[in-house]
């Protein structure tokens, strides 16, 4: 499958498949091979391979060449047999440059024309079997959104793979033509191409992958017949549009552009003004950052409880032994720590996914580049960082639609300091301890304006990088920023509800293992301990119990006991070594200990907590309510305003992520950018909330 981004292909791919794929209505939304099976009829399974939105055989973006390679046998991996081209109806001269490319590539082609909805709201009639004769192959009106034409299209591919379907044997242009001599001693070193492939193989064979020996005779058949790639290219694209012109004529009705105004075109008069477009782009946000407490908080509210209810229930009925701890005391404590933030990153994602399927999350492009342009950056960078918000890794990926390298690297390098779900739990239950559920106005939440802050720093702070890095990084590359606007469209919400199960799903699964992992391994760690210090605490406590006199000092000594046994456990050994360090943050040792497992994923803090306190204090208790009463040895708060504060900035700011660290160096295909990335954030991370916790 190929085609223009924003022409439906991704949508097209999940109703030839029936995989849940991510489908964004922004272009850039594919950014790498993507792979599911079709029943074509009866007897035809195919492989469908989604390759990355490309504009035409000429590649300038790390994603394009991912398709182009495939499309000139260049890439060993795949050797695709039919092509499954995908044309937007409502802006089909601009596709048909695309089409005209890889027809004269000699593949058997089939088109699916979509947006056939959009083009009859513009005027546009399109004769479909004209338009099939004049590019001499298949052309089926496809509708992905409402699956109509899935199965006429699966019919005629069908017959394609039986070969009732050859290859277009007349080319769209007389590529011949264009350098005649040169393409005939190309045709003789690489037998079975096709004249159009021979002027390809002239432009860029250096990027084939083939064998020195045949790349010099290329060079030299250049220099021989004085080929000039660019006036080449030049004249293709000429030719090209010259013979789109003679087909749309014959084939498409169009009206006069100035005799209708969409409802799109209206609508961004306002959302993309000058001064209104950026108060509703930050209005959109608040309420983004609002409905995330809102609607999240009861269902969270009630998992707690349902959870703290469980623990109580399990202590009661089940033995005194190691078992019964390491169930109630890691598993279930770090179920909880996991299962409580399901509903706040459901909203989440679901609300991204509704700014990305309505159209308005390439408008924030639009309206960013002015600024991206003066810290480094451009318009395309927005798509990466706000994806951002939901997880790193795929944001990273995603900059590979970037063209500019220092553009894509400087992306990639501050791309972190944007907040992700992952940071949504810690800050989450921080702003629960010491940020008061007050409302103004009867709807702004006090709470819920903290956590926008908390987002809005992250993003300045990652301006304010690139503005430093762009004179650090030593690459001069001329920067373009052409983004295609997509119409507006009311929401799939099948599409929302499918997204947000699906990364509720991930995060369960995938945060949850690590979670649980970490959580029953710190079980181990605090129960146990060197043996020495371990009988030194079990003795002193035996000793003191059997001194006790009532009820009340009974409880006061267990619970001295449960806690002078966690200090001495192997973790209270590795929380107490690093707290001379975070001491001047205003944390104590057992924050301490979530710095260093949250390295794994900053989610794993919320699990870290609840397996240390559960291990101090087993009582049914919410997490919540025990952070709430932790103190420290010199029996003062824990979570005091400037220290939860100090921490909200510190998962701000660092890279508490190994994915993250993992997915630039394969970007990058270096360590020194990673590395470079860690020292900068952890150290900015400790600036930072050493100057929060002393000023507050």
């Amino acid at each position: 499958m190929v085609g223009n981004p924003n022409s439906g292909k991704s949508s097209l791919f999940n109703a030839l498949t029936g995989l849940n794929q991510k489908v964004g209505n922004f272009p850039g939304v594919t950014v790498d091979k993507k792979t599911g099976t079709a029943l074509l009829d009866d007897d035809i399974t195919s492989t469908i391979i989604d390759l990355p939105g490309t504009y035409s055989l000429y590649p300038r973006r790390d994603d394009e060449w991912v398709a182009y390679k495939v499309l000139m046998h260049a890439d060993e991996h795949i050797n695709p047999e039919i092509i499954l081209l995908i044309a937007d109806a409502s802006n089909l001269k601009r596709n048909l440059l695309f089409c005209s490319q890889v027809i004269d590539l000699k593949y058997p082609v089939v088109i699916a024309l979509t947006m056939m909805d959009i083009a009859r709201k513009k005027g546009i009639e399109i004769d479909v079997a004209g338009l099939s004769t004049e590019l001499g192959v298949p052309v089926i009106p496809v509708n992905p959104r409402k699956t109509k034409g899935i199965s006429q299209l699966k019919k005629i591919l069908a017959q394609t793979a039986k070969q009732k379907q050859p290859a277009q044997k007349r080319d769209f242009i007389n590529n011949h033509a264009l350098a005649s001599n040169a393409i005939e001693k190309v045709k003789n070193i690489m037998p079975g191409i096709s004249d159009y492939e021979g002027i390809h193989y002239l432009i860029n064979h250096e990027n084939f992958g083939l064998p020195h020996t045949i790349n010099e005779v290329i060079e030299q058949t250049e220099i021989d017949n004085n080929f000039n790639p660019s006036k080449t290219q030049a004249e293709e694209i000429v030719q090209r549009y010259q013979r789109i012109k003679q087909v749309m004529h014959q084939n498409v009705v169009e009206p006069d552009p100035l005799q209708r105004k969409l409802f799109t075109e209206k609508l961004d008069n306002l959302l993309l003004h000058r001064i209104w477009g950026y108060a509703i782009l930050l209005v959109v946000l608040f309420f983004l950052f609002q409905s995330i407490f809102w609607l999240a908080q009861y269902p969270m509210n009630g998992i707690d409880w349902s959870f703290s209810q469980l623990s109580g229930w399990l202590n009661n009925v089940l033995p005194t032994s190691w078992w019964s701890d390491l169930l109630v005391n890691g598993l279930i404590a770090g179920l909880n720590g996991i299962l409580v933030f399901v509903p706040q990153i459901m909203i989440l994602f679901g609300l991204i996914t509704l700014l990305e399927d309505t159209g308005y999350m390439a408008r924030i492009s639009f309206l960013s580049d002015k600024l991206m342009r003066k810290v480094g950056l451009n318009g395309k960078s927005v798509m990466p960082m706000i994806s951002g918000f939901a997880c790193a890794v795929p944001a990273i990926m995603s900059t590979r639609n970037i063209e500019n390298k220092k553009e894509r690297l400087l992306t990639i390098l501050v791309t972190p300091l944007m907040s992700c779900s992952a940071r949504l739990p810690v800050y989450t239950i921080l702003i629960a301890l010491v940020i008061p559920n007050k409302y103004y106005i009867g709807f702004l939440s006090l709470q819920g304006l903290v956590m926008m802050a908390l987002y809005l720093l992250g993003t300045v702070m990652a301006l304010i990088v690139s503005y430093i890095f762009k004179f650090v990084i030593n690459l001069k590359e001329k920067s373009y920023f052409i983004l295609e606007l997509p119409v507006y469209r009311s929401p799939r919400w099948k599409n929302i509800g499918i997204t947000m199960i699906e990364k509720a799903k991930i995060f369960v699964t995938d945060a949850g293992r690590v979670i649980i992992l970490i959580s029953l391994l710190l079980w181990f760690l605090s129960n146990y301990g060197p043996s020495g210090k371990m009988n030194a605490v079990n003795e002193k406590y035996t000793a003191l119990k059997q001194q006790i006199v009532s009820p009340q000092r009974a409880a006061l000594i267990e619970k001295q006991y449960k806690s002078e046994k966690l200090q001495n456990s192997f973790a209270g050994i590795l929380g107490k070594t690093i707290e001379p360090v975070i001491k001047p943050l205003g944390y104590d040792w057992k924050i301490g200990i979530a710095l260093i497992t949250s390295f794994a994923a900053r989610e794993v803090f919320i699990g870290t907590m609840a397996t240390l306190y559960s291990v101090e204090d087993k009582d049914n208790s919410t997490l919540q309510q025990k952070m709430q009463s932790a103190v420290k040895d010199d029996g003062t708060k824990v979570y005091t305003l400037p220290a939860a504060l100090s921490l909200m900035v510190f998962y701000v700011f660092a890279m508490q992520c190994m994915s993250t660290l993992a997915v630039v160096r394969r970007e990058t295909r270096t360590w020194k950018w990673p590395v470079a990335q860690f020292i900068y954030m952890t150290g900015l991370a400790y600036l930072m909330s050493l100057l929060v916790f002393h000023i507050f």
